[in-house]
């Protein structure tokens, strides 16, 4: 029986390749940016790939942010120094530009999930720290009138695919929005808070389904971070304080952000 189901197994994995060579031909892979021809599906060019901005070290070690020259070992950022978030680090794999705008808007509005697998991979690497502990992956939720509408939840298909590559259990149930907030897009950093403040509330058994692990929280991109501490602070209230943040793009001040 075994054999039989190793067959079976190698049999379905060879149709889903023959479908997506036969699919690749009538429909050949593009650029998910500038829509030119590239030899895999869901990636960048090389033009595009080079547009992206990988945030690697020196970089603030509580925010993520990337300095322009190494101020010393420790040394955090004015914005961490100023307004110390509730939420231990953040992470993310590029700055948020143009093109990673276009792989997020894509995978955001375009009923694009399987873009989530490009987003991981940079986001697995950019976050190697995070994995150590070996946390529980939590995305950040949509209320379910707007997750309803957009057929998925973003940041819950980033957290499958990353916990996928990384070996980390995922909980889309641990924290939900519990009322529809307006679009940030647009809205000033004192506007983003007060348009989140108290939106989100904890699984009644949260404590219990983490089993003392701690948290990382999955968002596609970091702005002025309003919505994450938000989500921090519910995690906090419902006695969760192990929690670090993960997303694919992060707005840089003085870099020119697409918003």
């Amino acid at each position: 029986m075994e054999g039989e189901s190793g067959v079976v197994k190698a049999g379905l994995a060879w149709l889903a390749a023959a479908g997506r060579g036969a699919l690749d031909l009538v429909y050949p892979p593009s650029c998910i940016d500038c829509g030119a021809p590239v030899a895999d599906a869901n990636a960048l060019c090389a033009a595009c790939f080079a547009k992206l901005r990988p945030i690697s070290a020196p970089m603030c070690p509580v925010l993520g942010i990337p300095f322009e020259v190494s101020p010393g070992p420790g040394a955090l950022s004015a914005e961490a120094i100023a307004d110390p978030p509730p939420y231990g680090r953040a992470r993310s794999a590029v700055i948020y530009n143009a093109v990673a705008r276009a792989i997020v808007g894509r995978l955001k509005y375009g009923d694009r999930p399987e873009l989530a697998g490009f987003c991981a991979r940079l986001m697995a690497q950019a976050g190697a720290e995070l994995w150590e502990s070996g946390p529980v992956l939590v995305p950040v939720p949509l209320h379910a009138a707007r997750q309803f509408s957009r057929r998925y939840n973003q940041s819950t298909e980033l957290a499958r695919a990353l916990g996928r590559l990384v070996g980390l259990s995922v909980d889309p149930a641990l924290v939900k929005r519990t009322r529809r907030t307006r679009q940030q897009v647009g809205l000033s950093a004192q506007a983003r808070e007060r348009n989140v403040s108290g939106a989100f509330a904890t699984h009644p058994e949260a404590l219990t389904r983490l089993r003392g692990r701690g948290v990382v929280l999955c968002d596609d991109v970091i702005t002025t971070g309003s919505t994450v501490k938000a989500v921090t602070r519910a995690l906090n209230r419902a006695g969760v304080h192990q929690i670090d943040v993960i997303s694919f793009g992060r707005v840089v001040v003085g870099v020119e952000t697409p918003i």
